[in-house]
């Protein structure tokens, strides 16, 4: 499926994304404006920012997998 149909089933959520240069990134999926798509990331410590990412220099992108056999928390 091209990645462009994945998108409205991924706003909100974790994704990897895949770029044209063979970097890639990862963030929440906040939405799309002006042909970008637009993605929370985690910088340092409390501090996030909101990126922007023209379709073009997009390969593809992913939404994370669940986590197999989640271990219970013990405090």
């Amino acid at each position: 499926m091209p990645w462009q149909q994945k998108i409205r089933h991924l706003i909100g959520q974790p994704i990897g994304i895949s770029l044209q240069n063979g970097q890639g990134t990862s963030g929440v999926l906040c939405g799309i404006s002006d042909n970008k798509l637009l993605v929370i990331e985690y910088l340092y410590q409390t501090q996030f920012a909101l990126k922007q990412y023209d379709f073009n220099m997009i390969q593809d992108i992913h939404g994370f997998p669940p986590c197999k056999n989640p271990q219970p928390v013990y405090y």
